[in-house]
């Protein structure tokens, strides 16, 4: 079956935007496809940065015919209607179409409509203007006479020209080759402005710049490579890969890891070629997260460490060029440019550090947090309380974990912090050290933000962890309060963010933590329920991650007072352990049984079968199962209430299993609805005394399954 090639040959497209492209081209090639009626076999798309490529192989060389039947108004309608239908129906004439008869609705139009199949060629022809035209480019420019002055020589060109299309950048050249494996593919021809598609490509800009003649895939990806260009991006990050972890260990370093930055050089070279500079020993004095995103963010360099771990003055960057004196310039134009950034750097840090950190923070009052919620200042002031209520909690020091707290934001308005946003906290630890700060106050400092995401470390340090608790919290509250919270998709305050890092700071450090206590401070009793519906729905989240079932988090959330998420999680573990077992997936039968039984004759009568079944009826008039029951319930009752009492939830999930046999045998035995009304009530209730008991540990209507 035939394959298709298509180059779209341009300037350079941002490496962020790379490989989205490259989907959106195989995406909206191939479904372009597939709605005109062809099938394909597979398909990838490339990027590099002056191009997007599309292999899709095993296409079916022509559409099937197309015969289909259009029902229309009935012999006899108005002469609009009848239009109308020859009109959609492509007919010339009502005589075109045919009668047919229906038993109920007489005689109506039926229009015959058929569709012959297309070539493959024709469709793609058609469709890769329409994908380029429309092509859904993050940021897309014009230009040509489109966007020359009216009265410039270039705007007299063809309207319909380069100028009038949106890329990117500036589209050069288009390929799209289709054909057989079997035989020379052909040149699918079409026009986007004033490009006309074809066979030519073009190698590296400055290695190998002149056009190259294409066939299909299989020579397209060689020839590329012999004109210097690795069209596959996974090919080109293994390369910067290999050579910087080689080049590296040859001068005894190892490279500080940064899949961020690999995969942007990879979008930034078509050759990839890694070379090693160096810096003046003395900038090491800098932090060295500092040194490292300087590197990064204006050179797009990779730092190395030494065996020691210590950042070395050595530094790898990658060119796309392999230079005749061995990447000498390139070198040295690097290091001219690192220096003069580092220098920057070192200017502002030790301009930040001139400064006391407490003075950095009086600065925060002229900050605002949110026009609803004053200033970083005044937020700042409200986490330092709650630090040093949290302290106790945490087994911190209040004292230290109020002055943790005060100091944590004060990095903020510094030099470095303006210049690398990346750095609050953490130059917050350096300065706070520099002054003479207490470790545990100045790691504080730098910790509080933790965690930032999945693979983020939560704090463990008491005094991080009360700073961290408590700058989420105020967060969390201070957004309910004044109603902003997260919509859809749309969390512009991360605060599904902060939900799950306090989520996880509690679990992780086993923390016991009533959350409603803390929201009272700043919610009413509505606006509190609805924050912890929230922290519900985020701890569903990270249990679901763990493989935790979201129904057994219903089920215990919905008894009264849960707010300690240490202990739910405790109660949702023993619930699964419960369930796991035989006698609790048959106690979960009966329990389903009972609940059904007392639903339907409450909805039938009015009422709710609430209240103490009667003993002495249950003695004179009950069945010996009924007499059972009341007796294993009573039991299990005092052994869950004891096991609650003492948190030891598998124990209480464990007694609960110990009805299961004489519920088992009162619904074997005895007849909930007897003719005696009084009897009738009383096994009614006896129920209801099951459903409650089980209800003390968990709400198992809410379990699914």
């Amino acid at each position: 079956m035939p394959d298709l090639l298509i180059e779209l040959f341009s300037e350079e497209i941002p490496a962020r935007m790379q490989a989205r492209a490259a989907e959106d081209l195989k995406r909206l090639v191939t479904d372009g496809l597939v709605e005109a009626g062809l099938t394909y076999e597979g398909a990838k798309g490339f990027a590099t940065p002056r191009r997007l490529a599309l292999t899709v192989h095993g296409v079916t060389a022509r559409s099937a015919d197309v015969k289909e039947e259009r029902k229309g108004p009935r012999v006899g309608a108005p002469e609009k209607a009848l239009e109308g239908f020859l009109r959609s129906a492509g007919l010339a004439s009502i005589d075109d179409a045919k009668i047919e008869s229906d038993p109920k609705k007489g005689d109506f139009y039926v229009a015959v409509i058929e569709k012959p199949g297309r070539a493959a060629e024709e469709i793609v022809a058609e469709l890769l203007p329409q994908v380029i035209r429309n092509f859904p480019w993050p940021k897309s420019m014009r230009w040509g006479a489109a966007s020359a002055p009216k009265d410039s020589a270039f705007a007299a060109a063809d309207a319909l020209g380069t100028g009038s299309l949106r890329w990117v950048r500036p589209l050069r050249s288009i390929l799209c080759m289709f054909g057989p494996e079997t035989e020379d593919p052909e040149i699918v021809p079409f026009k986007v402005g004033d490009i006309e598609s074809g066979n030519v490509t073009y190698g590296h800009r400055f290695m190998a710049p002149d056009a190259i003649r294409v066939r299909r895939f299989d020579d397209y990806v060689p020839k590329l490579e012999a004109a210097k260009v690795v069209l596959d991006p996974e090919r080109r990050r293994n390369i910067i890969a290999t050579e910087a972890k080689n080049l590296a260990f040859a001068q005894g370093f190892e490279v500080v890891e940064d899949a961020g930055l690999i995969d942007e050089t990879a979008g930034l070279v078509e050759w990839p070629v890694v070379l090693m500079g160096r810096f003046d020993e003395a900038f090491l004095e800098i932090p060295g997260e500092v040194i490292r995103l300087t590197i990064r963010q204006n050179q797009k360099c990779f730092v190395l460490r030494g065996a020691d771990g210590a950042l070395t003055n050595r530094f790898l960057l990658v060119s796309n060029i392999e230079a005749r004196d061995g990447g000498k310039e390139i070198i040295a134009g690097n290091e001219r440019v690192i220096a003069a950034r580092l220098s920057d750097a070192r200017f502002f840090y030790e301009q930040d550090l001139a400064t006391p950190l407490g003075e950095w923070g009086a600065k925060l009052e002229a900050v605002t947090f949110h026009d609803k919620l004053g200033t970083q200042a005044e937020r700042v002031a409200r986490i330092a309380a709650l630090a040093g209520r949290l302290a106790p909690v945490v087994d911190a020091k209040a004292e230290e974990a109020e002055r943790a707290a005060k100091l944590a934001k004060a990095d903020l308005p510094t030099g470095m912090v303006g210049e690398f946003p990346e750095l609050q906290g953490v130059m917050g630890r350096y300065y706070a050290k520099a002054q003479g700060e207490a470790a545990n106050v100045a790691d504080a400092i730098r910790d509080h933000y933790k965690p930032q995401g999945p693979g983020d470390a939560v704090p463990t340090e008491p005094v991080a962890m009360a700073v961290a608790l408590a700058d989420k919290l105020d967060t969390l509250t201070g957004f309910w309060a004044i109603d902003e919270k997260p919509t859809g998709s749309k969390d512009p305050f991360a605060l599904r963010r902060a939900a799950l890092g306090v989520i996880r700071i509690v679990l992780e450090n086993g923390l016991r933590l009533p959350l409603l206590p803390l929201f009272s401070k700043r919610l009413d009793e509505t606006t509190s329920a609805d924050l912890l519906a929230f922290f519900a729905d985020r701890l569903k989240v990270h249990l679901r991650d763990q493989g935790a079932r979201h129904d057994l988090i219903d089920a215990v959330f919905a008894l009264p007072g849960q707010d300690d998420l240490l202990m739910i999680v405790r109660r949702v573990e023993a619930l699964a352990g419960l369930l796991a077992s035989d006698d609790g997936q048959n106690l979960l039968t009966s329990y389903r049984r009972a609940a059904n039984i007392l639903r339907a004759e409450e909805k039938k009568d009015g009422k709710s079968y609430t209240g103490e079944p009667d003993h002495a009826l249950i003695h004179e008039k009950g069945e010996a199962a009924e007499r059972e029951l009341l007796a294993v319930i009573e039991s299990v009752e005092a052994h869950v209430e004891k096991h609650l009492k003492h948190e030891d939830f598998s124990g209480a999930m464990g007694s609960l299993a110990e009805l299961r046999p004489a519920v088992d045998a009162f619904f074997d035995h005895v007849t909930v609805n007897a003719d005696d009304a009084q009897l009738r009530e009383n096994r009614l209730k006896l129920l209801n005394r099951i459903r409650e008991a089980m209800h003390g540990v968990a709400d198992f209507s809410k379990i699914g399954g």
